[in-house]
């Protein structure tokens, strides 16, 4: 990739080169430099706004994903097409959404809860489905009341951006009346295609509540103990929140060649402690490159 810093110090020899060759030379760059650049100099700042240097870092599948677009996108050229793509759209009937990184044009998507397999999810008595002001999607999954919880989320290699690797997030809230959801890890794990899968544990919790892992201690010690040795724990993951007001938590990470199209399959579950649970609301899975 070509540094910003090596094309200012072309200074005034950029003026010599053709036209097609400074916009090759932009494309080389990425979408902040490009920027950057058209503050240069009116050659750079022509270059800048260039189909050609956008279509450098739009995936080669862009026309695919517009024609699955919920709303039809409004742009009149491929810049403004990269800042809509940036700020996520809702495609697949709205069971996904889609979005470029801003920094590197690479592709990144949330499975919205109607997409994933939940176990029991269409029976009421286990599992609530509605709306939320703060979801991108018409409806998320809330958890009532249920003893084995299971989550699955799917998804191809060849709808995600090559030579990058991913992390997969399950974006979850949980409410002030939950319960049972801490008392014993969950287990998380994330396979692609014949791969082993990497299983790790979390903890759906806010944080760390030392107070009340003090009392289980003193009145469900031996209970306690016992549920979670029944746990391959791994690695104790905790739910981070986010800027859009939920948490997640990341189920793993995995590196996308682009070589084939094979499947990933990321889990949570807590089925071996046997009680009851509830108070979990799910909106999704994503699936965004790692920096």
């Amino acid at each position: 990739m070509v540094k910003v810093k090596t094309m200012v110090a072309l200074g005034k020899h950029i003026y010599d080169l053709p036209d097609d060759c400074v916009s090759t030379v932009v494309s080389l760059t990425s979408p902040p430099d490009t920027l950057k650049l058209s503050l240069v100099s009116s050659i750079f700042r022509s270059a800048a706004e260039l189909d050609c240097v956008w279509d450098a870092f739009l995936p080669s599948d862009w026309q695919d994903i517009a024609t699955k677009s919920v709303t039809p996108l409004k742009f009149s050229s491929k810049k403004e097409l990269f800042s809509c793509l940036c700020n996520s759209i809702l495609i697949d009937g709205g069971n996904k959404s889609f979005a470029l990184d801003k920094s590197t044009g690479k592709k990144s998507y949330v499975i919205a809860a109607k997409e994933l397999s939940i176990l029991y999810g269409d029976e009421p008595a286990h599992w609530n489905w509605k709306t939320v002001p703060e979801s991108r999607f018409a409806e998320v999954a809330e958890l009532k009341r249920i003893s084995r919880l299971e989550i699955q989320g799917k998804m191809k290699t060849g709808e995600l951006s090559p030579n990058t690797t991913y992390g997969a997030y399950i974006l979850m809230k949980i409410s002030n009346r939950s319960f049972g959801l801490d008392s014993i890890p969950s287990e998380i794990s994330i396979s692609v295609g014949d791969q082993e899968s990497i299983s790790s544990t979390a903890y759906l919790r806010h944080s760390r509540n030392k107070k009340k892992e003090q009392l289980e201690t003193l009145f469900y010690r031996n209970r306690v103990e016992t549920l979670k040795a029944r746990v391959n724990k791994g690695e104790e993951r905790m739910p981070i929140e986010r800027k859009d007001g939920w948490l997640e938590i990341e189920l793993g990470e995995f590196y996308n060649g682009g070589n084939g199209d094979e499947e990933i399959l990321m889990k949570l579950m807590e089925v071996k402690g046997y009680h009851v649970k509830g108070g979990l609301v799910i909106e999704g899975i994503e699936l965004r490159p790692k920096h």
